[in-house]
């Protein structure tokens, strides 16, 4: 079983940046695909970013793309996703996600979940 734990939600204005932090335990964190996910209100959860267990491919929503940046640091156990040139859109609770594998970067292969921390984007 694995525990996931995000931190560095908040109310930022348009064009600000943030950057979000997932802790894992439980698990040999360094062994799976870490990911990023969203949902905003009254819409599906939608997949924002991943990153395979050595950190050397990523892949990201073309919404976020040059703007969103996904990290990890194996030795803390933490994955990271910078957010720059928020928008309004990019309201929503966001979740980080595990994966089954380390290499499997597909949305549909992520089966961890965190509780999720709250960005808002204000104008």
């Amino acid at each position: 079983q694995v525990q996931l734990v995000e931190s560095g939600g908040g109310l930022v204005q348009a064009g600000g940046s943030l950057r979000l932090s997932c802790s894992a335990s439980g698990r040999t964190f360094s062994s799976f695909a870490m990911g990023w996910f969203r949902q905003a209100p009254g819409k599906e959860r939608e997949f924002v970013a991943g990153i395979n267990w050595t950190g050397d491919r990523r892949n990201y929503a073309d919404s976020v793309t040059g703007r969103f940046t996904i990290s990890r640091d194996n030795a803390k156990n933490t994955v990271y996703l910078q957010m720059n040139g928020l928008k309004r859109e990019d309201t929503a609770v966001y979740y980080c996600a595990g994966g089954n594998t380390g290499w499997d970067l597909d949305k549909s292969a992520y089966i961890y979940w965190g509780q999720g921390t709250q960005v808002t984007v204000s104008s």
